[in-house]
């Protein structure tokens, strides 16, 4: 950038106007200083400002290294009656002076007009500068440590006046700036902690009038924020509620989506998506404590991060959920609804639990879709929504995670067909992988009572045994196996359920019912369960009904 010429910007020499604070510096201290601790929220409030404004851009500078920041914008700018008697005034509202809209019609962000404390104690020093199309630059400069001084001095706003500010920190950013204001930070407290690269995926997040509003856009080292810095959470979205036809270009780049859905919420003027990742961890923001939520926005400024908290349902699939709900009408009726820090919504409102009536609706519908998509696409769902029996829904989980490995991860020709098949065992599955961890339990817990108990085994048992004995020894030589394959050398672990049963619990099955007799109705079906077949309507009904009669008559011996 060119030099700018020096009659564009008054040397520190120069006489210029004297700025003070019209507020008591004890009450400026008093009303919070340091109410706005998030660095976010000092990017929040200078970015509203410049919309109010009617800027088209706002260009953020940040130098991490040197922990240095300018904010410079291309709006209204002030002149000197405007930077002492509207910026300087602590209290003071653009909205006293009309109908809640800028020159331009943009609906004002600003309200109660202490915002601006966030920016005047976020840094040791903080120079503003601005300017009125035609006029000339006027500002001045906050030292902080400065202030301290004052407040403890107890001195009068005029006894403390802000000082002059130095051209040449200037020089390479008021180059061709015709109208606007310019904000310079020096020395954030806490620092700026975290990398470009997030910072603009942050901006992207939570300054959506910049993205949707094609009329302001928001640079940050030049560089323009646009939809590509969410790229990485648009493709971990899998699942996608649009609310109320919200018009959102972020909606178009959500190109990975498995299932999506229209939801009509009752409250018509609630708009907006909810989406879900793939894995919580999807919604972390590195180097952050915080991520990415379900946000309230109100004309288009963050309002209220994480809104799901206001509604808990104590179900896992919050954890998966992120998204941008607005809701204008909160500031639609000169009702001021939003806390001190700016930063929330003073909950007990009336509109604003009407609003949230509206949308715990949703939610729920949300909540059922998240948890049948998931299963679905083989994936683990809710597992507190006892619709599905829990060992049903254990089985189906297993099988998803295996099933995984068959299918192709490329676009092979063939994995339409294997998709297919796998989708043609699903049901099976479930049933048989449930089945199987009962038989496996049920016969392992039998054998550990007949040893405790010390049971004799009988002749029968014997040559069962035996027969089991032989057939693995061959089997192991024609395979060329000299490793042992069973973990316990145990004889019984060569038994089943019915030759179990028959050590403990036989009686004549014509007269008595007994383990025994429930172990031999078992036995044939309980072998093709084992042998991997798929089993009839029929067959699964008999197993299942079997099952109950040998769990409740081991249970019967196992507690005595």
């Amino acid at each position: 950038m060119a030099p700018i010429k020096k009659q564009q910007i008054p040397t520190k020499n120069e006489k210029t106007n004297q700025f003070s604070f019209e507020i008591s510096l004890s009450v400026l201290n008093h009303l919070g200083r340091n109410l706005y601790r998030s660095f976010i929220t000092v990017l929040g409030e200078a970015i509203s400002n410049s919309w109010d404004a009617d800027a088209k851009n706002v260009w953020i500078y940040i130098n991490s290294s040197k922990n240095f920041l300018v904010i410079k914008d291309d709006g209204l700018g002030m002149d000197a009656n405007d930077f002492q008697n509207k910026f300087l005034k602590i209290g003071y509202s653009k909205r006293n002076e009309s109908n809640a809209q800028s020159p331009a019609g943009r609906p004002f962000i600003g309200r109660k007009g202490i915002g601006k404390l966030a920016l005047l104690s976020c840094a040791e020093k903080v120079t503003i500068i601005s300017k009125a199309k035609g006029g000339q630059y006027v500002g001045g400069t906050i030292d902080n440590s400065e202030l301290d001084k004052a407040i403890t001095n107890n001195l009068s706003p005029q006894e403390y006046p802000l000082a002059n500010w130095k051209a040449g920190m200037f020089n390479k950013y008021a180059a061709d700036h015709v109208r606007g204001t310019i904000i310079v930070f020096e020395n954030i407290k806490q620092g700026i902690k975290n990398s470009l690269p997030i910072l603009q995926k942050i901006i992207a997040l939570y300054f959506r009038f910049s993205l949707l509003d094609a009329s302001f856009n928001i640079y940050v080292n030049n560089e323009k924020i646009s939809y590509r810095h969410l790229r990485d959470l648009a493709l971990k979205t899998e699942f996608l509620w649009n609310i109320n036809d919200m018009d959102d270009p972020y909606i178009k780049n959500l190109t990975n989506l498995k299932e999506r859905r229209n939801l009509k919420a009752d409250n018509k003027k609630i708009q907006g998506f909810i989406a879900s990742v793939n894995k919580p961890r999807d919604l972390s923001i590195i180097n952050m404590d915080e991520r990415v939520s379900v946000d309230l926005f109100v004309n288009g400024r963050l309002r209220e991060k994480d809104i799901l908290k206001h509604i808990p349902t104590a179900r896992i699939v919050e954890d998966y959920l992120y998204g941008q709900i607005h809701f204008n009408e909160l500031d639609e009726d000169g009702k001021d609804r939003f806390t001190s820090g700016r930063e929330g919504i003073v909950s007990d409102d009336t509109k604003f639990q009407i609003f949230l009536t509206a949308l715990k609706k949703s939610i729920k519908e949300i909540i059922e879709d998240w948890d049948k998509w998931r299963i679905k696409h083989r994936e683990d769902g809710d597992f507190e929504n006892n619709k599905i029996p829990p060992k049903e829904r254990k089985a189906e989980e297993l099988f998803n995670v295996v099933s995984k490995e068959y299918i192709p991860r490329n676009k092979s020709a063939n994995k339409d067909k294997i998709n297919t098949w796998v989708d043609s065992l699903v049901d099976d599955a479930k049933y048989n992988l449930s089945s199987y961890a009962e038989c496996f339990i049920s016969e392992n817990l039998i054998r550990k009572y007949i040893e405790n108990i010390g049971v004799s085994i009988s002749s029968e048992a014997k040559a069962e045994i035996g027969k089991w004995l032989k057939r693995e020894r061959e089997s192991k030589e024609k395979g060329n196996i000299s490793i042992e394959i069973r973990k316990t050398q145990s004889h019984l672990s060569y038994l089943s359920m019915d030759a179990l049963a028959n050590l403990v619990d036989k009686r004549d099955h014509n007269t008595n019912a007994s383990l025994s007799r429930d172990a031999t109705e078992y036995k044939p079906i309980r072998d093709a369960l084992a042998h991997t077949a798929l089993l009839t309507d029929e067959a699964k009904r008999k197993l299942s009904s079997v099952y109950e009669n040998i769990k409740g008559r081991l249970k019967g011996l196992l507690y005595k």
